[in-house]
């Protein structure tokens, strides 16, 4: 159990005035990294996740991360979670399948939880088919670029409900449909599609909606690495499953890196670290379906290696 109720640690955050946001990316079963580097920060900082960041905003497998950690999960149980889940649900053989294993993971996990129950700001990434635009759920009012006045937390939607929509990479999963407050049904679709690091949407809530001052906001955008393309299968040559997943991994990757460089050129003056590494050797090759546990404990472990890279910064901007 992580120490929360250390007096020095209690008496050193209290000390600034720093709004601090953590960022998580997509990337389906590629979030092991990201637990991997989340264990090591929250064992630098000994306390829940929570505790620590004004602001969370995940997109995709960023998503559930970012919810788990908002409701005030530590990273253990996050990756407890992941273990027991993300295998069953990547290793599905259609988007029925994954979309149905999903579903029970989020009722599973999220049960029927509202946003007024997380423990620190939030933000999850979904893009509205129709529209094609990002719909990003959000747990407080203060965050609201506009109408206020008809503002609900997660526009009335369940975490669970908002976190699938947010993991619906289609055509690999279906579309998934929700009710808001007023009663709107929107389709929506992964949002990756809009926003794979949603690093740039969240600054935007801390510099425009809530008018933080950009020298007052710390920023750590946590990727999920990337790797080599795996060679597909016979049966995944057949059916060319594998160019479908090659170009949704490309159109992600692609996303990621444009969000980022925009990010840069609009707020380079905010301090940010972000830690998502390139590794390059055969074995490390994988894929956001990657289900072999082995494997996924090993992005795992780069994950907590890349930490060591950037811990003298992160120490500096999160104690």
């Amino acid at each position: 159990m992580i120490e929360t109720n250390s007096p020095s640690l209690v008496t050193q955050f209290a000390s600034d005035n720093f709004y601090r946001i953590l960022a998580l990316d997509g990337g389906g079963a590629k979030g092991f990294y990201t637990l991997g580097v989340l264990k090591e920060i929250e064992a630098m900082l000994g306390c829940p996740l929570y505790k620590r960041f004004d602001l969370v905003f995940g997109t995709s497998t960023g998503a559930i991360i970012a919810s788990l950690i908002a409701l005030g999960y530590e990273v253990d149980q996050i990756h407890a979670l992941y273990t027991a889940h993300v295998p069953r649900v990547m290793s599905s053989r259609s988007a029925s399948e994954r979309t149905a294993a999903l579903q029970e993971l989020a009722k599973e996990v999220f049960k029927d939880k509202p946003f007024e129950d997380v423990k620190t700001d939030i933000g999850i990434v979904a893009t509205r088919w129709m529209t094609e635009r990002p719909m990003i759920f959000k747990s407080s009012v203060a965050n609201a670029h506009g109408r206020k006045g008809t503002f609900s937390p997660g526009f009335g939607v369940s975490i669970a409900d908002a976190v699938q929509a947010s993991c619906s990479a289609y055509p690999f999963f279906n579309k998934k449909t929700v009710v808001t407050a007023a009663g709107d049904k929107i389709e929506l679709i992964d949002g990756g599609y809009c926003a794979n690091n949603p690093t740039l949407f969240a600054v935007a809530d801390a510099t425009v909606a809530l008018g933080m001052e950009r020298k007052d906001i710390r920023v750590v955008n946590v990727g999920v690495g990337t790797y080599p393309e795996p060679k597909p299968g016979l049966l995944m040559r057949i059916a060319k499953k594998w160019l479908a997943v090659q170009l949704l991994q490309k159109t992600l990757e692609i996303n990621t890196q444009s969000m980022d460089q925009l990010r840069n050129i609009l707020f380079n003056d905010i301090p940010t670290i972000r830690i998502s590494d390139t590794f390059e050797r055969p074995e490390m090759a994988t894929d956001l379906l990657e289900h072999d546990l082995d494997k996924l404990n090993l992005l795992r472990q780069r994950g907590s290696e890349s930490f060591a890279a950037h811990e003298a910064q992160l120490r500096e901007f999160l104690m």
